[in-house]
Formats: structure tokens, C-alpha cells, sequence
């Protein structure tokens, strides 16, 4: 191989990380403490006399239908970012979560890293589980949040084409994780609890360990009253920012 093929070959190879670095680099906004530092809105960061509930991977016959008796004995609305595919199998379970006046919302169709999917695979599935979501619901979703909480060019490009704003969350449960209990879920939620936070729990176990959810229902109450005693309200990501409008900002692991 002559020294003219072997450098067009490595600027190739350039290129081609370029691009992969290109697409992958939303991905950074997936740690914590840099996106509520650097992103506020894309951290779910709101009114600071409001909580934003929200909800991933449903809707699950088996689990959600708890959730939504929870929040309607406190006379709570939440927003449930739901799964294209549990929208597919039970869309009168989606359809029964808007009928109760909550904001239901994206997480994609199937449960993939954006940053392993092409741009035009990743505006295919959110396209499809939009449609989905909107024929189930009556209602047009505005909020995307990425499987896992992390964000590629792909995911952003076909998120802005689609009219979804990306929102990630500044507090969680973690009820995903070996051996979580209602009370490590309360606590983690709560150690990041403030004025402004955007609460992320699961109500379906269907991309996590068998009782994961039942976790996050049962620290529900304990994190519900201790945002009454803190004198914050609790709602929706549409109730969450001041002003006209909900934009989150469109700048983008575990998680949802």
C-alpha cells in the first residue's frame, strides 16, 4: 500500500470518528451534576415551588393501574413518559392515564440506547411511537426523554423535527438497582429533592429487575409527603415552567 492510500485512509478513519463523536456527544448531558449544572431546563429544572412527577416505561397492566389509583386518592396529575411498544400492547391503559388528566409523553418505542441507533432509525421509532401514543391518548405529546437518559445527535435532530422537547429529570429513585426498598428509593429521591425538581420513577418493571416498581409505589407516599411538608406542589412538566409555553430547551443510565 503506497503512502497516498495509507494517508486517505487515515483521514477516513478521522472522519468517521468525527462522526461518531459527533453523534454520541449529547451523550454527556447523562451525568447528573453537569446537566443540572450546565442544562438546567434539560435537567427538568422548573418553578422552584413546584415538582414535576414524572413516570417511565409503561403503560404495564401489571403495575401502572396502582400509580394512577395513588395519584388520583392524592388528587395528583404526573407526566408518564410512555413506551411505543406498552402503548401498543394495552392502549386502553394509555388511553385511561390521560382520561385522568395526566400528560403522557415519549420514551421511544423500544428501549435502545439512542447512541447505538442511526439518525433515521431513531426519527423512525420516534415517529412511530408518537403516532402511537397520540391515536391511544387524544393527546399530542411534548416531551421526549430518552431511554437510559441519554441523548444523541440523532435522538435531537429527530426530536426537533417531531416537535418533542427532550427533558431528563434532576432527581430519581434508583429503584432499578439490586435490592432497592421503598425506603431507598424515598431516600434517594429525596437526598436531590428541591424546589424546581423533576422526580423520575418507573411504573412498570418491563426493562428492569421484578419488583422495581412496586419499589417506587410503595416510596411514593413517603415522597409525596415530603413535598407537602416542604410546602411544594406537585404536577406535570406543562405545569412546571413559568411563562408561555413549556419549553424545556432542546439541548440534550440507568434511567428511564
Amino acid at each position: 500500500m503506497n503512502r497516498v492510500a495509507v494517508a486517505a485512509g487515515a483521514v477516513a478513519g478521522l472522519g468517521m470518528a468525527g462522526l461518531a463523536i459527533a453523534h454520541a456527544g449529547p451523550g454527556i448531558t447523562a451525568i447528573g451534576p453537569l446537566r443540572r449544572r450546565l442544562f438546567p431546563r434539560l435537567a427538568g429544572l422548573g418553578r422552584p415551588d413546584h415538582v414535576a412527577l414524572t413516570f417511565d416505561d409503561g403503560p404495564d397492566p401489571a403495575s401502572t393501574p396502582a400509580f394512577l389509583e395513588l395519584l388520583a386518592a392524592r388528587r395528583l396529575h404526573a407526566t408518564f413518559f410512555l413506551l411505543g411498544s406498552m402503548v401498543d400492547r394495552a392502549p386502553e391503559l394509555a388511553a385511561q392515564i390521560a382520561a385522568a388528566g395526566h400528560e403522557v409523553a415519549v420514551h421511544g418505542w423500544g428501549h435502545r440506547y439512542s447512541i447505538l441507533r442511526s439518525a433515521r432509525d431513531m426519527h423512525s421509532d420516534l415517529a412511530r411511537a408518537t403516532a402511537v401514543v397520540a391515536a391511544a391518548t387524544g393527546q399530542r405529546p411534548a416531551f421526549f426523554r430518552p431511554p437510559y437518559g441519554v441523548l444523541s445527535a440523532g435522538a435531537l435532530d429527530a426530536a426537533r423535527g417531531l416537535g418533542l422537547t427532550p427533558v431528563l429529570w434532576s432527581s430519581w429513585g434508583r429503584e432499578w438497582t439490586a435490592g432497592a426498598t421503598a425506603g431507598s428509593v424515598a431516600d434517594t429521591v429525596l437526598a436531590g429533592l428541591g424546589g424546581g425538581a423533576t422526580i423520575l420513577l418507573h411504573d412498570s418493571d418491563c426493562t428492569s429487575p421484578a419488583g422495581s416498581a412496586a419499589a417506587a409505589l410503595a416510596a411514593l407516599p413517603r415522597v409525596l409527603d415530603a413535598c407537602e411538608v416542604r410546602g411544594l406542589s406537585v404536577g406535570t412538566l406543562a405545569e412546571h415552567w413559568p411563562g408561555p409555553g413549556t419549553a424545556a430547551g432542546s439541548s440534550g443510565r440507568r434511567a428511564g
